[in-house]
């Protein structure tokens, strides 16, 4: 597995309430995943990416980052399997396009491994 974009995932309780502070103060722009209780900001150069999260709608917890992985994403989850980590989410295709799960690092975080569509 190779990951080829890390992005952390801040827990906010209104993402419109937060918009102009990621969008006005620190100049990034939304990038309109469309869904209500995530959305992407990202500075213009592609350098600079945070996500804001109200609730993970599909998932059970949520998660502190996501890591994109491409088409590796099965084989990350039979990796992480293989090695014993705790799988909090199991490997799922979602509605949305992606495929994803979550697997509880040893320091306890909550790591969200997917590839999306349009990796």
């Amino acid at each position: 597995m190779r990951a080829t974009r890390v992005i952390a995932n801040l827990s906010v309780p209104d993402i419109g309430e937060a918009r102009d502070f990621y969008v006005g103060y620190l100049g990034l722009s939304d990038e309109g995943i469309k869904m209500d209780w995530v959305s992407r900001f990202q500075s213009p150069d592609g350098g600079a990416v945070v996500q804001l999260v109200t609730r993970d709608a599909t998932a059970p917890q949520d998660s502190v980052i996501s890591v994109a992985v491409g088409d590796d994403v099965e084989e990350a989850y039979e990796e992480a399997m293989r090695r014993g980590f705790e799988i909090v989410y199991p490997f799922t295709a979602e509605p949305c396009g992606m495929r994803r799960f979550f697997v509880r690092a040893p320091d306890g975080n909550l790591i969200n491994i997917n590839s999306h569509k349009d990796d």
